[in-house]
């Protein structure tokens, strides 16, 4: 009988573990999904709402006397930051790592105003229950970067160094004639969302179509929101985020920035929001990194561009080492 079903097993066995993970269900807050580093909570009232946003606040053994706000994008949380996390606090940074209102373990409000002007007053009103109330670095990835721009734009005197590593926003895509969605329509197709197709996206986009078995972790933290109980609500205030995102570019701005900026971009990357139902014609054109690096580069008065060729748009997930050693180099290099 053992002989009759070993083939099976042996099979089983070598398959992929997310083909078995792809239901893990979270709760709406990531319940039951752990990040490598302690939580806190702040809570706060915002637009008349009780709410709190999950943070991770670490300090290092041997203290350069630093800060570093590290700003995680729409589909990442403060806890992907595990390995920047680990290099910067052994290079003496402190880091401050929020999950912003709406995402992974803060508050996912029934009905919320999405700013990121919103998401910067709340992050400042973090770092001041902190007492971080010296100069900072903001560092943003993807919608971070967006936000850390809307940051530093609000809260100059506060911003030492900022850091956008393959930031989204560098181009203004309705102006360029992607169609617009409703919230309603972006809450239908986040409804939708599940592993494989988190996969496929992610593979394509932040990993230059490569594939390793360690970004299953994050691939099984989002789809596990979108399988739990909260679903419908995880998937409204995304749709909701999208419209932000969507509605509110960043790009004519960048001639305003005073901090000295380190762009870090992986010119694999190819990430354009609403690219999906853009005209065939312009498709292809947009979220072309290899161009809009050095493009950002020129706009942003005092900014340092440095490439990652074979990158995709999560650079500190793909090549943690080459990704760290250019961001400290970086973070060195600046002048006081």
């Amino acid at each position: 009988m053992f002989r009759r079903w070993l083939p099976a097993l042996l099979l089983a066995a070598a398959l992929p573990l997310h083909a078995a993970e792809t239901k893990v269900t979270y709760g709406p807050e990531l319940e039951r999904f752990n990040y490598a580093y302690p939580v806190g909570h702040f809570s706060f009232v915002s637009q008349g709402k009780h709410v709190h946003m999950a943070y991770i606040d670490v300090k290092p053994a041997k203290p350069n006397g630093r800060t570093l706000v590290l700003l995680h994008g729409k589909n990442f949380c403060a806890g992907t930051w595990e390995a920047s996390i680990a290099a910067l606090t052994g290079a003496g940074y402190r880091v401050v790592a929020p999950d912003q209102i709406g995402f992974c373990k803060s508050t996912k409000p029934e009905h919320y105003q999405y700013s990121f002007q919103q998401l910067a007053t709340n992050t400042h009103a973090l770092l001041d229950k902190l007492k971080v109330h010296g100069k900072v670095t903001m560092l943003g990835h993807s919608t971070g970067g967006m936000l850390a721009t809307r940051y530093a734009l609000m809260y100059p005197q506060q911003v030492e160094q900022l850091v956008l590593v393959n930031p989204i926003g560098l181009e203004d895509w309705k102006a360029l004639g992607v169609p617009y969605r409703t919230p309603d329509q972006w809450y239908e197709r986040e409804l939708k969302t599940n592993a494989d197709s988190i996969r496929k996206y992610e593979q394509a986009t932040y990993y230059a179509g490569q594939w390793k078995p360690e970004y299953d972790k994050w691939v099984n933290m989002l789809a596990g929101l979108y399988n739990g109980t909260g679903h419908e609500r995880v998937a409204w205030n995304s749709a909701l985020q999208y419209d932000m995102i969507f509605t509110q570019p960043v790009v004519y701005e960048f001639g305003q920035i005073q901090a000295p900026t380190l762009l870090l971009i992986g010119t694999k990357d190819n990430t354009a929001i609403g690219k999906d139902i853009a005209p065939p014609e312009l498709r292809d054109k947009l979220g072309n990194y290899a161009e809009l690096g050095k493009r950002t580069a020129q706009a942003i008065p005092h900014a340092t561009l440095v490439e990652f060729d074979n990158l995709g748009h999560a650079p500190q997930i793909q090549d943690p080492q080459t990704f760290h050693a250019a961001l400290l180099k970086g973070l060195a290099d600046v002048k006081h």
